[in-house]
C-alpha cells in the first residue's frame, strides 16, 4: 500500500520550503535595507530589549535576538530533528541501499568545505570558524531546485533533500561537540532525566504530544543552562516522538505538519531579519578577501561541489550506491553547487564561532556571498543541462 500520508508529509516540506526560502530571501532584502538605512540603531536597540523574567531559582531575560536564536530556533531545529528521524524510518534514509548516496554526500560535502576553511586559516585567530562551510540551507536550496520544476528529474529533488536533512544532522553534531560551552552536568542530569521519561513514554506507547512538548520545555531550559546549546535540546525531544511505517499519521508526522508552515514562515525569516542586518563599510570588501572569507566563500562553493561531487563518483565507481534515477554527472555537479547554499546554519555557526562583532559581521557577508554564488551558478548551470536535452 502506497503510503499516503508520508508522501504528502514530504510534499508539503517540500513546497513549503520552496515558499519559505522565497520569503526569506525578501527577509534577507528587508534586513540588510534596515542595517543601511537611518533605522539601523533603532532595529539593533529592538533586538536588544530584555524580556523574560528571573529570580533566584528560574533564569530567563534575555534579548530578543537571544530569544530568537536560543529560542524560536530551537523549534526549527526540532523541525529538523523530525525531519532526519522521519528519513530514518520511512525514507530515502530508510535502508542502507538507499541512504548510501545522499549519507555520503553530505559527510563530503562537509568534511571537505571545513578542510578548506581550515587551510586558509590554519594559525590564525579565525581558526575556529571552521565549521561554518559545512552546512546547507534545505530551504534555500530546495525553493532553487524547484523553480527549475521538470526541467530536473524529481529523483534529483528527493536526492538533495535527503542530503540537506543528513547535512543538517551533521552541523548539530558539530555545533553540539565543538561549539558548546563549559559544562555543568547538573543541568545535563535533569535533561537525561526528562529523556529518559520521553523514552519510556514512546516504549509505552504514549501517543498525545503535548505529553511530549510539555517535558520538551524543560530539557530547552536545562540544555540551555548546562553549556550545550538550546538548539539542540529540539533535536533530542524530536527522536523521542513515535512513527510507523504506515499510512496512518503518528504523532511525528502530526507535528511536522503543524510546525512546518510557522517554522518555514516565521521563525526562520525572523531569524534573518535579525541576523543578516549587515550595516556595510569599506573594511568589510577586504573581509572578503581575508584568510576568513575566502575560506567561507571558497568552502561553501568550491567546497560543496567538489565534495559532494567526488563522494558521489566515489561511491558508485565501487558500487556503494548509484545515481538518483534519470539523473547524470552533470546533474551531480549542480546539487553540489546548490549544496552552497549554506545561509540559515552558517550564519547560525557563525554567531557560535567568534565573540569578535567584527569577524560576525565579516563572516555573515562571506556566508551571504557564496551562498549567492552557490545559487546562482547552481540554478543556470542545472538550467542549461535540460536546454541541452531538449534540443
Amino acid at each position: 500500500m502506497a503510503k499516503l500520508i508520508n508522501l504528502r508529509s514530504f510534499k508539503e516540506f517540500l513546497n513549503s520550503s520552496t515558499g519559505g526560502g522565497i520569503l526569506l530571501f525578501a527577509c534577507l532584502i528587508i534586513s540588510l535595507t534596515i542595517a543601511n538605512s537611518p533605522l539601523a540603531e533603532s532595529f539593533n536597540k529592538l533586538l536588544s530589549t530584555q524580556l523574560g523574567f528571573e529570580n533566584e531559582s528560574v533564569h530567563l531575560h534575555y534579548s530578543i535576538a537571544a530569544w530568537i536564536n536560543d529560542g524560536l530556533m530551537a523549534i526549527f531545529f526540532l523541525l529538523v530533528g523530525l525531519e532526519i528521524k522521519r528519513e530514518l524510518v520511512e525514507g530515502e534514509l530508510s535502508s542502507p541501499k538507499q541512504a548510501a548516496l545522499p549519507i555520503l554526500a553530505a559527510i563530503g560535502g562537509a568534511v571537505v568545505p571545513a578542510l578548506i576553511y581550515a587551510a586558509f586559516n590554519f594559525d590564525q585567530e579565525t581558526h575556529h570558524g571552521w565549521g561554518i562551510p559545512m552546512a546547507t540551507d534545505i530551504a534555500f536550496a530546495l525553493a532553487v531546485i524547484n523553480m527549475l520544476g521538470k526541467r530536473v528529474p524529481a529523483s534529483l529533488k528527493v536526492f538533495l533533500a535527503a542530503l540537506a536533512i543528513v547535512d543538517d544532522l551533521l552541523a548539530i553534531l558539530v555545533i553540539a561537540i565543538f561549539y558548546s560551552t563549559e559544562l555543568h552536568f547538573t543541568y545535563l542530569l535533569y535533561a537525561g532525566a526528562l529523556m529518559a521519561l520521553l523514552i519510556a513514554f514512546n516504549r509505552f506507547g504514549v501517543k498525545a504530544i503535548w505529553m511530549y512538548l510539555v517535558p520538551g520545555v524543560f530539557i530547552w531550559y536545562f540544555v540551555h543552562h548546562s553549556g550545550i546549546h538550546a538548539t539542540i535540546a529540539g533535536v533530542l525531544v524530536a527522536m523521542t516522538l513515535p512513527t510507523t511505517v504506515d499510512d496512518k499519521e503518528s504523532p511525528l508526522e502530526k507535528l511536522e505538519h503543524l510546525l512546518v508552515k510557522p517554522v518555514n514562515f516565521i521563525i526562520v525569516p525572523l531569524f534573518a531579519i535579525a541576523n543578516t542586518n549587515i550595516t556595510f563599510h569599506e573594511e568589510m570588501v577586504g573581509g572578503l578577501t581575508s584568510p576568513m572569507g575566502l575560506g567561507i566563500i571558497l568552502g561553501l562553493f568550491v567546497g560543496k561541489t567538489l565534495g559532494i561531487f567526488t563522494t558521489c563518483w566515489l561511491c558508485v565507481k565501487a558500487r556503494l550506491a548509484k545515481l538518483p534515477e534519470l539523473s547524470n554527472w552533470k546533474h551531480i555537479v549542480g546539487v553540489g553547487m546548490l549544496g552552497g547554499i549554506g545561509f540559515t546554519m552558517s550564519i547560525f555557526v557563525s554567531l557560535l564561532s567568534f565573540q569578535d562583532p567584527v569577524h560576525i559581521e565579516e563572516a555573515k557577508l562571506a556566508v551571504l556571498v557564496g551562498s549567492l554564488l552557490s545559487g546562482l551558478c547552481g540554478y543556470m548551470f542545472l538550467a542549461s543541462l535540460s536546454k541541452k536535452t531538449s534540443k
